[in-house]
């Protein structure tokens, strides 16, 4: 069957774009939607500064009544081009109806429009940046998704190996259990000696007004230095760094956020955790009013006893990355994760070659229960 594959940009279109998920993924158990406010902004180039570097299409598949079957968008991140030398055309937030015809057209959409701008190769599903979601699940279909993890029906990845694409890198996702006895001896002493060894400190904080004054923007330098060598990376900009910490930073618990720093109080690690949205996003349906973010609140500040927390964030500087400073960070949190009464927490996706991040699990009990994969193909 051939479907109409059209450009969109009005906002009722992209209103109809974010729908489109909702739509496909109603009563899923594992489907976790973003806020649809939260879309729109991404999506729209006067409030999302990684459009100061990067090119956007909106596509949208119909068929032959006019019904949405398939979405995507085509993305030109320059800056990352420039960096890893590469000629890249991204497609994300990528979703279609189980019917090849319409992921081909879709891919071939966004495939034409990047060889018109200069690009010779596909990959995918990214986001503009890293710090949006990214990969095609492959494994974990019978677990919920994450707040900051892509969900999507196991016949994604037949589409896209199907469009000639192979492989470009893989993530993989832990489930980590909080110990009961706390921090685990071996890592108190591990802790201990790197705090010694390196004249470490740790720092909490407990007004956000406080911590965006004076760490806010080095938490995310930190980010940028820490990540620059991972798959696809391209550092966040000043505007995107002003963005995210008024978007994200008031609305931590800071018991779940640690600094490390040095004597001086140069920043070198931290670790930004808070209780898992996921159940309280699918509630909200994509909606924070009337009632979703009563769900929202409830999630942030309820009852934590047998839940989950996500691990949004562990970085830390190149310069003591391998030598403990993660077992520092985490003799502080697993304390708090405990008293809060958490049961277990989400790594989110890493890296599967990231051997120095998943080593940091190794002495806790673990179970690596998702998998998901970025695809490439020349054009």
């Amino acid at each position: 069957m051939q479907y109409k594959v059209k450009a969109i940009s009005s906002p009722s279109d992209i209103g109809a774009f974010i729908q489109f998920n909702y739509t496909l993924y109603r009563g899923n158990a594992y489907s976790v939607p973003d806020l649809f406010m939260d879309l729109e902004m991404t999506f729209d180039p006067k409030r999302n500064a990684a459009f100061e570097f990067s090119d956007a299409i909106f596509f949208l598949a119909y068929d032959e009544f006019d019904q949405i079957v398939g979405r995507a968008v085509g993305i030109i991140n320059k800056k990352a081009n420039k960096i890893w030398d590469t000629r890249t055309v991204r497609f994300g937030w990528i979703d279609f109806i189980d019917d090849k015809a319409v992921s081909k057209q879709l891919l071939d959409a966004i495939s034409t429009w990047g060889k018109k701008h200069g690009m010779d190769r596909l990959e995918g599903p990214l986001g503009f940046t890293d710090f949006d979601n990214e990969g095609c699940l492959i494994e974990g279909f019978d677990q919920i998704g994450t707040m900051g993890s892509l969900y999507n029906f196991p016949y994604y990845k037949d589409h896209f190996e199907a469009y000639g694409m192979e492989k470009a890198a893989d993530w993989v996702e832990f489930k980590i259990y909080i110990p009961d006895e706390g921090v685990p001896a071996r890592f108190q002493r591990m802790a201990d000696l790197v705090k010694a060894k390196y004249k470490l400190q740790i720092v909490k904080y407990k007004s956000s007004r406080k911590i965006a004054r004076d760490y806010g923007k080095a938490i995310f330098e930190l980010l940028n230095t820490s990540y620059a060598s991972l798959f696809g990376f391209s550092p966040l900009s000043e505007n995107q760094i002003k963005q995210y910490m008024k978007t994200y930073l008031p609305v931590l618990d800071l018991r779940m956020v640690t600094l490390i720093t040095e004597a001086d109080g140069t920043l070198v690690g931290v670790g930004i955790s808070m209780p898992s949205m996921s159940k309280a996003l699918q509630k909200a349906q994509g909606k924070l009013f009337p009632i979703g973010w009563y769900h929202l609140l409830r999630a942030l500040k309820g009852n934590h006893r047998g839940g989950v927390l996500d691990l949004l964030l562990v970085a830390v500087h190149p310069k003591y990355q391998g030598k403990g400073v993660n077992a520092l960070l985490f003799s502080d949190l697993i304390p708090v994760y405990k008293k809060m009464g958490f049961s277990y927490a989400e790594s989110n996706p890493e890296l599967e070659t990231n051997g120095k991040v998943q080593a940091q699990w190794s002495m806790y009990d673990t179970v690596q229960h998702k998998r998901r994969r970025a695809f490439k193909k020349s054009i």
